[in-house]
């Protein structure tokens, strides 16, 4: 699949089947991940991979009581490990992450695999069952597993909506 297919093809999956991830398929999201450009290249993000049913269902709760999260036998924790502010006063990590998790969803549906980036959770509750450090910012949850059923493409802006040239 290529890059174009990967991003049309992407949705978010709320509802995944029983059936684990394999090891080379969930390397090769993180890598994905880790191949993301960063500002200065500092890479500054650390993925918590969260397999543990208990735990899981325990993330789910934290993420609104949005209980497919702990359906999908993975859930990834991204998070920002720099406090780096650029001279525009704009953090680095929220973009860093982004881009990071960004590519770990088109990797996961490039291998048949599903995502869907939860940010509704309460950071603080995400940290103590993670045990994530007061310093590091839990930027999204990444539940990822193999759908259960299709999910259905949504309707896209025209590129009129959405397109200015020069100015608004």
């Amino acid at each position: 699949m290529d890059v174009m297919d990967a991003i049309r093809d992407r949705r978010s999956v709320r509802s995944y089947r029983d059936s684990p991830v394999e090891e080379e398929k969930l390397m090769a999201v993180l890598d994905a991940g880790r191949q993301a450009p960063s500002a200065r290249n500092m890479q500054d993000w650390k993925f918590v991979v969260v397999r543990d049913q208990a735990t899981r269902q325990k993330l789910a709760k934290a993420a609104r009581d949005q209980q497919f999260v702990c359906e999908a036998p993975v859930v990834i924790a991204a998070c920002g490990t720099s406090d780096l502010v650029m001279t525009c006063g704009q953090p680095t990590y929220v973009i860093d992450v982004a881009i990071a998790v960004d590519h770990m969803t088109l990797a996961a549906t490039s291998l048949g695999l599903g995502t869907c980036w939860i940010g509704a959770f309460y950071e603080d509750q995400v940290r103590e069952i993670l045990g994530v450090p007061p310093n590091i910012r839990i930027v999204a949850l990444l539940p990822l597993g193999y759908l259960a059923q299709a999910a259905r493409a949504t309707p896209r802006k025209s590129m009129d909506e959405i397109v200015a040239y020069d100015h608004w």
